[in-house]
């Protein structure tokens, strides 16, 4: 490995007694001949094609084939749900163009804690990183890979249910792929992202087709008052909203990665519009077809809407959903990754987390720490339980911080106005959208204060862990010491000669 220094640029590690290095030390391997000016460093493999995958990926998990029931409760009616279903598409459209214009007028990867950085400070955005390496990207990426893990084995052991046990052995067994990828090939990790990116759509394509057949051969009947006022819950609207937004998550992933993208002035722009486009119209016409085929009751009754309809309208072949699911959620696990990674990375770059997570390796060039760095954790969780409560407690600080996040592309609006925009939107996109991230975070204080209220208990802990941590110069120097007790051998081991993908 070596590591990247605070300005971005790699420095090799070239361990010689002419340059200063100690007889005794091992000469670190000569950098590939293709590496720009002898660095190590991430390199530019993210095209359009891979951009829009890591995208569609991420946004598309498990929730639009197993419960888009929550929009349709709280809506009232079938054709208010899908205005809703457009409505989030939208509004998620308006903050993706608003993170496209952070992405191309800050060039940095990180996402949300890069953007919070460069207009706010480095308090704010340590508050950001910290709720995110202690709660949230562990919970986040456990409860994701549960999922893979329940419909993985769904079909091997029907009609039974599947064993709790089997369920989470399953689930490491795809964390630890997940991470081994992500390891070893950002050109695999990228690659494998595209086919499974392709296997959603497939997915999806699967519902869409048969159902909208139904459709044109006259099947409307549940679409017959549709709008109908007396079912339409005006105060459930709100939470309705909140479901959407939260189907549509994932659009801001490119942004994590922006340093490997090629072109980043057009193809971050270019990739976001592209997929929120595609992500829409599947989102849509999914619910079209679902709507076509079963009845709201039968919707709102069902488990798993899409393994639902899959029996009605497929028979035996049904059995395949559960596997397309799993797909779905592999997708999700390598596409979530492969951004938090680089959003560590970059802390530790910027100081605020250890040296170690900031290392490159020198023949991968993947940033192998801050990839292995949420493993523990998320096997942790899986077998303590209940992370769906702290998922809970943490989830409305994802909307609090992306709201910070396109209010500082506001602010610095007038505070920075020479900063070069390659992608500029109107002030009312990035106003509207913070908005509605606000309100969002305001309606979880309101429906649920007391999760809400741990949620945000457990983020000011990052207040005195900046100061304990970052600020102080007396601050406690145990957890680097051991890090730096073992980078030597942590080196010598990720330095050796290996096969290049």
């Amino acid at each position: 490995m070596t590591r990247r220094s605070v300005n971005g640029e790699g420095t090799g590690v070239n361990n010689t007694p002419q340059n200063g290095g100690h007889p005794g030390d091992t000469p670190a391997p000569k950098e590939e001949p293709d590496a720009p000016n002898g660095k190590v460093e991430l390199r530019k493999k993210v095209t359009l094609l891979r951009g829009i995958s890591i995208i569609i990926g991420t946004i598309i998990g498990a929730g639009i084939f197993i419960s888009p029931k929550g929009i349709l409760k709280n809506s009232g009616s079938v054709g208010m749900s899908l205005v809703v279903w457009i409505a989030c598409g939208v509004l998620s459209l308006f903050g993706a163009l608003s993170y496209a214009e952070l992405g191309t007028s800050i060039q940095k990867s990180g996402g949300h804690y890069t953007y919070i950085l460069e207009a706010f400070g480095p308090q704010m955005a340590f508050i950001r990183l910290w709720a995110d390496l202690i709660a949230i990207r562990p919970a986040g990426l456990a409860v994701i890979s549960l999922a893979f893990g329940q419909y993985i084995l769904e079909p091997i052991f029907m009609p039974c249910g599947v064993p709790e046990i089997a369920i989470k052995l399953a689930t490491s067994i795809g964390i630890t792929s997940v991470m081994y990828l992500n390891s070893m090939s950002t050109s695999w990790t990228n690659r494998i992202q595209i086919l499974l990116t392709f296997s959603k759509l497939l997915a999806i394509a699967i519902i869409i087709v048969p159902g909208l057949y139904m459709l044109f051969k006259g099947e409307t009947k549940n679409f017959e008052n549709a709008f109908e006022v007396s079912n339409i819950k005006l105060t459930g609207l709100p939470l309705a909203f909140y479901s959407g937004m939260y189907a549509y998550a994932g659009w801001f992933y490119l942004n994590f990665v922006t340093e490997e993208v090629e072109n980043p002035e057009k193809t971050v722009p270019l990739a976001i519009c592209i997929s929120m486009a595609i992500v829409t119209f599947c989102y849509v016409l999914t619910n079209v077809a679902y709507y076509t085929v079963m009845s709201a009751e039968e919707l709102l009754a069902s488990q798993a809407v899409a393994v639902t309809f899959a029996g009605k309208m497929m028979g035996n072949f049904s059995v395949a959903v559960p596997v397309f699911v799993a797909l779905s959620c592999f997708g999700s696990m390598n596409g979530c990754l492969f951004a938090f990674s680089r959003m560590f990375y970059v802390a530790s770059r910027e100081g605020h987390l250890p040296e170690v997570l900031s290392m490159i390796h020198v023949r991968r060039h993947t940033p192998l720490a801050a990839v292995l760095v949420l493993y523990p954790m998320t096997v942790f969780q899986l077998f303590v339980g209940d992370i769906y409560s702290l998922l809970n407690f943490m989830s409305f600080l994802r909307w609090l911080f992306i709201g910070v996040a396109v209010l500082g592309l506001i602010y610095m609006r007038y505070t920075r106005p020479d900063m070069p925009r390659p992608f500029k939107v109107p002030l009312f996109i990035p106003a509207i959208f913070s908005f509605t991230c606000f309100f969002m975070v305001f309606l979880s204080l309101y429906s649920d204060p007391v999760n809400t209220g741990i949620g945000f208990a457990i983020s000011l802990t990052g207040i005195p862990a900046y100061y304990i941590f970052i600020v102080f110069d007396r601050r406690p120097k145990w957890l680097q010491d051991g890090l730096g007790n073992t980078l030597p051998s942590l080196r010598s081991h990720c330095l050796i000669s290996n096969p290049t993908f």
